[in-house]
């Protein structure tokens, strides 16, 4: 009886490198076209917003009442509102102020609230159940309504609504980093931290926030979307920035009071914009997630 002869084994091939983590989620953001339309709508409106005034200029604190309420067309391509101000210029400088509002109220709502979950969830206990009451207690307070009540004793500008949105911004944040702290502080690397010496600060800020960066930067940017509607909603209850400045809510709140007088250039430019912000910014956020995501780009 003769045994079966095994045939050779193959040598094998040089071992394909392994891709870096960036450029995967690289690659995987660029292979989505929702995203780079998104980002590209982004760049474009802060072009707008921000380079557009020095080329296209315009008075936008002096009223003209005689050349009130024009249509579209010559000198004023977007028309002019109930006082005279340019609508096109308007929107620039309104732009401006809505995204500077909604990204600084953003960044200060995410680095808190990335702080006080991480706190929280690496130390745990006592200390973590009594900070995540504070955001529970404040969670179950209308957002609206609070930040209704700050702007109302507080004289509206713009640095007054950045901490105005970024104090019901932050909860939501500090929720979602509370629970991946939670997961991370198990981890082997952190046990390992920690049995070297390691502190606790240096153990949130140099291990446990840098992996859960993902989490972070997505929220970020739904963020930036939340904060400019909510400025919007504030505006457009009359809480906003007082003129002569101007940001979308509050040119849409003026445009609404002529609806039956059919000016419509006062009303679809700033709604359009900040439709088309908002959905850019929600885009973006939904694309990172999806490339940050290992299991997805493992698919």
């Amino acid at each position: 009886m003769t045994e079966a002869k095994t045939p050779p084994a193959e040598p094998a091939g040089p071992a394909e490198p392994s891709r870096p983590a960036w450029r995967m989620t690289l690659r995987a953001f660029r292979e989505n076209r929702l995203a780079v339309a998104g980002l590209v709508l982004i760049g474009l409106f802060l072009l707008f917003c921000f380079l557009g005034p020095l080329v296209y200029h315009t008075e936008q604190v002096a009223t003209d009442l005689a050349g009130a309420n024009q249509p579209p067309g010559g000198a004023h391509p977007l028309g002019t509102d109930d006082v005279g101000y340019d609508e096109l210029g308007r929107l620039m400088e309104g732009g401006r102020s809505s995204l500077e509002i909604g990204v600084a109220a953003a960044v200060i709502a995410t680095v808190f609230g990335t702080l006080w979950g991480a706190v929280a969830g690496y130390v745990g206990g006592f200390v973590d159940a009594v900070m995540m009451r504070v955001v529970d207690t404040l969670l179950a307070i209308p957002t609206l309504f609070l930040l209704l009540i700050l702007a109302a004793i507080f004289s509206p500008s713009v640095g007054l609504l950045i901490l105005v949105v970024s104090f019901g911004a932050w909860l939501s944040p500090a929720r979602l980093v509370r629970g991946e702290t939670l997961s991370l502080r198990t981890r082997e690397y952190v046990q390992a931290v920690r049995m070297m010496g390691g502190g606790s600060r240096r153990v949130i800020l140099r291990h446990i926030m840098p992996n859960a960066i993902g989490t972070i930067v997505v929220n970020a940017t739904f963020q930036v979307a939340d904060a400019i509607l909510l400025v919007a909603s504030l505006s457009y209850l009359g809480l906003g920035i007082a003129p002569p400045h101007a940001d979308w809510g509050n040119m849409l709140a003026g445009g609404t009071e002529f609806v039956q007088n059919g000016y419509w250039w006062m009303i679809l430019p700033p709604g359009i914009a900040i439709m088309l912000v908002v959905v850019a910014f929600n885009l973006l956020g939904d694309a990172l997630r999806d490339a940050l995501e290992v299991r997805l780009r493992r698919r």
